[in-house]
């Protein structure tokens, strides 16, 4: 598995995500579900972290170009509750479009990326440790989500990864005969 793999998973099941939490009611999204949380309270709220996330890290950290200023609002404590879901899910839709670009053009995951562009002794990690704790905040993120929706009553969908991976056709399933039990040429001498 790769990032670009694993990504391409994740905007699919963000789709899904996204399709069903339109149909919820609106009131449902913006229950304040986290009541001893310090930020993040709603399911919207965690919608918009995650693209805040994704965003900070992907655009404006490595590329210095991020998407947020587009879409202004207090990343810190986003207060979702204010936002259409439509509003958060075209910054989402934008973060997640730039993101495939990036990713497309192939960029070199061993590159170094610092944490604080302006301090010199800044941490730094490759590009691909980034893109795999970007990835990994979402799935934990999303995880919370469907939470919150059985919390509400609702079921969530089905996000798991082999929902959306091909099914591959082993030898054995296509009745192919299995290399191990082939004879060995080297047996006829």
């Amino acid at each position: 598995m790769n990032v670009r793999e694993y990504y391409a998973y994740l905007t699919a099941a963000r789709e899904q995500l996204w399709n069903y939490l339109r149909a919820l009611p609106q009131a449902d999204l913006d229950r304040n579900l986290i009541e001893d949380a310090d930020r993040f309270h709603s399911i919207k709220d965690l919608l918009l972290h995650v693209t805040d996330v994704e965003d900070h890290w992907v655009h404006g950290i490595v590329l210095g170009d991020g998407v947020q200023g587009l879409y202004p609002h207090d990343w810190v404590r986003p207060q979702a509750q204010q936002y259409d879901l439509g509003w958060i899910l075209d910054y989402s839709r934008e973060v997640t479009r730039r993101t495939c670009a990036f990713l497309d053009s192939e960029p070199d995951l061993h590159r170094s990326v610092k944490l604080v562009q302006d301090d010199p002794a800044s941490d730094t990690v490759t590009l691909d440790q980034l893109m795999w704790n970007v990835m990994t905040h979402e799935v934990r993120h999303t995880a919370q989500i469907a939470l919150m929706i059985r919390q509400l009553g609702h079921t969530p969908p089905w996000l798991d990864y082999m929902r959306f991976v091909r099914p591959q056709n082993t030898s054995a399933q296509a009745g192919a005969p299995d290399p191990d039990d082939e004879p060995d040429d080297s047996d006829e001498l």
